[in-house]
């Protein structure tokens, strides 16, 4: 009896356990469907957000991509400006580009630009990519004249006009300390203060001749390109220097034959037509005449006068001429020979180069640089040989009775008198206004 009331209880107790084991077993079961619900609500949602987020940096790095092919502002841009022995070759291989790339990008803008004639200090832009790959190449041929190379399943090569806008500007002022100077403070371009001293150095000693309250008055033009935000300063239209009530003074003028040049109101040309000394801060090292030639030992009359100079020293032309001859030629190494009329020729020899751009038949004007001194040919070192020709015959260049510049007649001088007094009426304009 006992024992039946014994297993009774634990039956019981067994009975009431599991129940409540059971119970909260669905309990659990519950809130853990209710908790995993919820979780699983919230991971949903924010993938569903971040899909959202995904598709729209898609969306954005898609029109990116679309914009950078489009507009090349949104390329990596960087600025080359050529250097002394750069060629376009040796520009290209400091970019990711294939000799293959290289050869068809060369081969394709030979039609379009004699890659031989880029100057130093030429702009060439390249835009990269974020792969530092070339996608555009622009050439500046000219100011507001672009050459474009678009890189893509092909290259394409076409050219750009840039919009441009001419400017006039006049100037006055007095020189209290020297006409370079003095310029700057009154805003003149740098590049315009030297061709103003270059202009009437044939006229003043520019040590001697200024004095305080020199009175400078001009006028010149500059393009403005407003798309690159580039400026270009072109020529000086109208000069005068007035020192104790005398004036010197100059206006541009395009002769009949293709020079531009400065005439006074006479219409009588600033110009000496031959430069005794073609460069700048040369020493004589032979003259002309007879002396014993330092290579062959031999005494031998010498047709010209020897400028001792450091190489690469810029070598102007004499006076305005057309280029006879250029190129090397025997003794005299590299060689520039230039036809100024009928009588005069002056000749450059021992070059150690050539300006680009001066070959056989350009015309170049009186200052214009044509080269650079070198000791090329037969020569003990780097030094310009310089030669004075009249009716072919070598005379010496420092004893030579320099003929005056070109003097205006006739209907060139009838055309001359009416440009000089509308350039002088806009400069008044200007300045007055």
């Amino acid at each position: 009896m006992i024992l039946n009331i014994k297993y009774f209880v634990y039956l019981t107790l067994i009975v009431i356990g599991f129940y409540f084991i059971y119970t909260n077993y669905l309990n659990l079961i519950k809130v853990n469907f209710s908790n995993n619900h919820i979780k699983t609500s919230k991971i949903e949602n924010k993938e569903s957000d971040n899909f959202e987020e995904i598709t729209k940096i898609q969306i954005e790095n898609n029109n990116k991509k679309i914009t950078l092919q489009k507009v090349g502002e949104e390329f990596q841009k960087q600025k080359i400006n050529v250097l002394k022995g750069d060629t376009f070759s040796s520009i290209l291989n400091k970019f990711n580009l294939s000799e293959r790339e290289i050869f068809e990008i060369i081969n394709i803008i030979g039609a379009y630009f004699d890659l031989r004639k880029l100057n130093i200090g030429q702009e060439i832009n390249f835009f990269l990519n974020n792969n530092k790959e070339v996608q555009k190449i622009e050439i500046y041929k000219e100011i507001d004249n672009v050459l474009v190379i678009e890189m893509s399943e092909k290259i394409n090569v076409f050219e750009k006009k840039l919009k441009k806008e001419i400017h006039q500007v006049s100037k006055e002022f007095y020189i209290l300390e020297s006409l370079y100077s003095d310029g700057l403070k009154n805003d003149i371009p740098q590049s315009i203060l030297i061709d103003l001293i270059k202009l009437f150095s044939f006229d003043l000693d520019f040590q001697r001749d200024i004095r305080v309250n020199t009175l400078v008055s001009l006028s010149f033009e500059y393009i403005e390109i407003k798309e690159n935000n580039s400026i270009k300063y072109k020529d000086i239209n109208y000069a005068l220097i007035s020192i104790n009530e005398k004036k010197i003074e100059y206006f541009k003028f395009l002769t009949d034959e293709g020079y531009t040049d400065y005439f006074n109101r006479e219409g009588k040309n600033v110009k000496k037509s031959i430069l005794k000394t073609p460069l700048d801060g040369a020493r004589i090292s032979s003259n002309f005449g007879m002396r014993k030639h330092p290579i062959s030992g031999f005494n031998k009359m010498h047709k010209g006068v020897d400028f001792a100079a450091p190489i690469g020293t810029p070598i102007y032309a004499g006076g305005n001429g057309v280029v006879e001859y250029i190129g090397y030629n025997g003794g005299y190494g590299k060689y520039i020979r230039i036809r100024h009329n009928n009588d005069y020729k002056t000749a450059y020899a021992h070059l150690s180069n050539y300006k680009k751009g001066i070959s056989q038949g350009v015309r170049v004007n009186q200052g214009d640089i044509i080269g650079y001194v070198g000791s090329t040919g037969r020569s003990t070192g780097p030094h310009l040989h310089y030669e004075i020709l009249f009716k072919n015959k070598q005379i010496n260049p420092l004893n030579l009775k320099l003929p005056s510049g070109k003097i205006l007649k006739g209907d060139e001088l009838k055309r001359f008198n009416k440009e000089y007094k509308k350039i002088y009426a806009d400069h008044l304009n200007l300045l007055y206004e």
